[in-house]
């Protein structure tokens, strides 16, 4: 849902399967939450990723650059922030954040659509694209 960011926000609780022996989130747990964020992003759209795959398209995660700032602890409530920095015929660029009470965590995620089949880069349906148009569109607002 877009939050008092004007970007898509996606509330994580932090459980005890998120941390270390420290009690701070595991690096890795990070990047879950970004996908979990994406995949709210996309339902909010009402993109099925399981439509997609049935009409023969999949989304994958090519790249991911994150800068890692603090240390989320069990129990925090984080934010997890999701725009479209680019568009093109076959990838998306999200740009993510996970925030609390100040930045955690911050990335750059390039997806690629690919046919099902042959797992190569293709095209977004058009559809798709135009949804990814209308959302980048909406969170800019």
């Amino acid at each position: 849902m877009k939050g008092q960011t004007g970007l898509f926000e996606f509330p994580i609780r932090v459980y005890i399967e998120d941390t270390d022996l420290g009690g701070i989130v595991y690096y890795v747990n990070y990047l879950k939450f970004m996908e979990r964020a994406r995949t709210e992003f996309l339902r909010e759209y009402e993109i099925s990723q399981q439509q997609l795959q049935q009409q023969g398209y999949l989304f994958v995660v090519k790249s991911v650059a994150c800068d890692y700032k603090a240390s989320a602890k069990l129990d925090d409530l984080l934010q997890v922030t999701v725009a479209i920095e680019r568009i093109s015929a076959a990838s998306v660029v999200f740009v993510q954040r996970v925030i609390g009470d100040k930045l955690f965590c911050s990335a750059q995620v390039t997806v690629v659509c690919v046919n099902a089949n042959t797992m190569k880069p293709c095209r977004f349906p058009k559809n798709i694209k135009q949804i990814f148009m209308t959302a980048n569109t909406d969170l800019a607002k």
